[in-house]
């Protein structure tokens, strides 16, 4: 392949929660059905973010700090790939790292997970809805203002454990990690896009790399699936231009359309849901190009409607 001598071992870091495990080890099992002279091991890490689970991410510097000790094994030559959920990557890719693949999308809705109720629509004014998202809280807010939205930080078995002992009378989050592992008959209701349209990246998985490592990305050519790409390079744009991380309450959602091309619909929101904008963009095209220019036209859109008293110092 492209003049490169095939691995005889390759080392993926995850992060050690259960969902990030089952994520490594799907990537791990397709490079094994692709490879099968190859050895595919796992290092699992802790990271920054899965230790501080006391305060709101926004509040102790990002996603971003859920890969930072991996990007350091890939550095270290610990490890030669790293796997993430890709709505937990930063917008921009720092130097000498790289994005080398990106995997087919899962469910990128968000879901709803109560004991006692069918749905966000059926919740009685006070109840206690646990998210870890500023982009969920305030699109929640917004819509049933009279709900009372608290932070819940943790992994999904965490989350779910706090649901079970009655600190919240329901809890939102990701439809595809609860799917990953087999939780998917705990979700009452897939909450509409309509309703609250999800991050930019969510329900796919990126594969990191050193950007020099050009026999791996070779290597790693067959897991990147097109039209996913696309799509979330749409969204990743327009979050990019707007500073987006889990400091801004900000949503992208893009699709490939009947007609070949793409649509692309955005939010940024108040906080406390008081107030939101969004913007609708299509293309024609579906490739990287268009999707560069739907994201750009998104982001200039919800700058014309007054999005950047929202978005702080970003």
């Amino acid at each position: 392949m492209g003049g490169f001598a095939a691995p005889t071992r390759l080392v993926i870091a995850s992060r050690q929660s259960r969902l990030a495990m089952w994520q490594a080890e799907h990537v791990q099992a397709r490079l094994q059905e692709l490879y099968p002279r190859c050895e595919v091991a796992i290092l699992g890490m802790t990271t920054e973010g899965d230790r501080v689970l006391d305060r709101a991410l926004n509040e102790i510097g990002g996603k971003g700090l859920f890969i930072k000790e991996l990007e350091v094994a890939l550095i270290e030559g610990r490890a030669d790939l790293a796997v993430h959920s890709l709505k937990d990557v930063p917008m921009e890719v720092a130097e000498p790292f790289a994005l080398a693949a990106i995997m087919a999308r899962e469910d990128p809705r968000d879901a709803f997970v109560s004991a006692r109720y069918a749905s966000l629509e059926s919740l009685p004014a006070g109840a206690r809805v646990g998210t870890s998202s500023l982009r969920r809280a305030a699109q929640i807010r917004r819509a049933f203002p009279a709900l009372d939205v608290l932070p819940l930080r943790g992994n999904v078995n965490t989350r779910l454990a706090r649901l079970d002992e009655g600190r919240y009378d329901a809890i939102v989050l990701a439809a595809a990690g609860l799917e990953r592992l087999g939780l998917a008959e705990r979700i009452r209701a897939v909450v509409p896009p309509t309703l609250c349209l999800p991050a930019a990246g969510q329900g796919a998985l990126g594969i990191e790399t050193l950007a020099a490592r050009n026999d791996l990305h070779a290597r790693l050519a067959p897991l990147d699936h097109a039209p996913t790409a696309v799509e979330v390079h749409a969204e990743r744009t327009v979050s990019r231009l707007l500073g987006g991380s889990c400091r801004v309450p900000l949503a992208a959602w893009c699709v490939s359309t009947p007609q070949g091309g793409l649509k692309l619909v955005a939010r940024v929101a108040a906080e406390d849901g008081s107030a939101m904008v969004e913007a609708v963009t299509e293309s024609a095209g579906a490739d990287r190009e268009a999707a560069e220019t739907i994201g750009r036209q998104a982001a200039r859109s919800l700058l014309e409607q007054g999005a950047a008293r929202w978005l702080g110092s970003s």
